[in-house]
């Protein structure tokens, strides 16, 4: 698979007032949260929650800002979360996708909603 990016709006949920934000996230299937670099946080005055220690695609360790609530929307889906502040860019990872229910077509490459539910995004709670 490719290097993939989506379009994003982010917004601050408890903080209405302020305007939301488009960004062109890196899709990345291989972590789990939604990450966000330190000028983002700081645009959309995101409260920081308790901090969360990741785990690097180099093997280490790393201490890290986790803040939010976050609004995050694409192609009419959308999820609240909160998101792992570090890095240089926008990275979108495999929980807000699956609460989006959003997939990545082998095809065009792209991020797509998930063609099994076109409609309303499916949840499993078994």
């Amino acid at each position: 698979m490719g290097i993939i990016y989506a379009e994003l709006r982010l917004s601050n949920l408890g903080k209405r007032e302020l305007e939301e934000i488009t960004v062109t996230a890196l899709v990345d299937t291989g972590a789990l949260d939604l990450v966000v670099p330190e000028h983002v946080a700081i645009q959309l005055q995101l409260t920081d929650l308790k901090p969360r220690e990741v785990l690097l695609a180099d093997g280490t360790r790393k201490t890290v800002r986790y803040a939010g609530p976050i609004k995050v929307e694409m192609q009419g889906r959308d999820c609240v979360t909160a998101a792992i502040v570090m890095g240089d860019q926008v990275l979108l990872g495999a929980i807000p996708m699956e609460t989006m229910d959003v997939i990545v077509h082998p095809r065009t490459q792209q991020l797509v909603p998930n063609p099994d539910s076109p409609n309303i995004p499916v949840s499993i709670a078994k």
